[in-house]
């Protein structure tokens, strides 16, 4: 019986030998590529809550990794000094990469790349617009020059 017993521990011991262990999964910075130096926030909810709190505009960033015009401006944005420091000092800083379920953070559609700012009282500034008349709220990385 006591063979029966040490077998089978044994056993027991050898098959967990063989399972992967779990590896600690290691937080995902916010910055996602667009700034380490830069405070982000999680979400567009405590986005809007740090907003109010700070009495400093909320710059909402959408993006997504996959795309080449989003890669190419975060590129520019975390390679850019001036504008790292004007969006740390200056903002709360939120970057997207799933869409919020505010209505009115797709004035002209959901597209990416997308920036769109809040001012402190909740309202989506839509007035602030880049360049193109087919995607108001779309940057590249030659815009860069034009926020310093």
């Amino acid at each position: 019986m006591l063979r029966w017993v040490l077998f089978a521990l044994i056993l027991g011991i050898c098959a967990c030998a063989g399972k992967p262990q779990k590896k600690k999964e290691t937080p995902k910075s916010l910055a996602r590529g667009w700034g380490d130096s830069i405070k982000w926030v999680e979400s567009y909810e405590k986005g809007l809550s740090e907003m109010v709190k700070r009495k400093k505009p909320l710059m909402v960033i959408h993006h997504l990794d996959h795309c080449p015009h989003s890669q190419a401006l975060k590129k520019a944005f975390a390679a850019d000094k001036a504008i790292q420091k004007m969006a740390e000092k200056d903002f709360i800083m939120l970057n997207l990469l799933e869409e919020t379920k505010d209505e009115d953070m797709g004035p002209d559609g959901r597209y990416v790349p997308r920036i769109l700012f809040v001012d402190p009282s909740k309202t989506v500034r839509t007035e602030l617009i880049g360049k193109f008349n087919s995607h108001l709220y779309t940057y590249e990385p030659a815009d860069m020059k034009l926020c310093e």
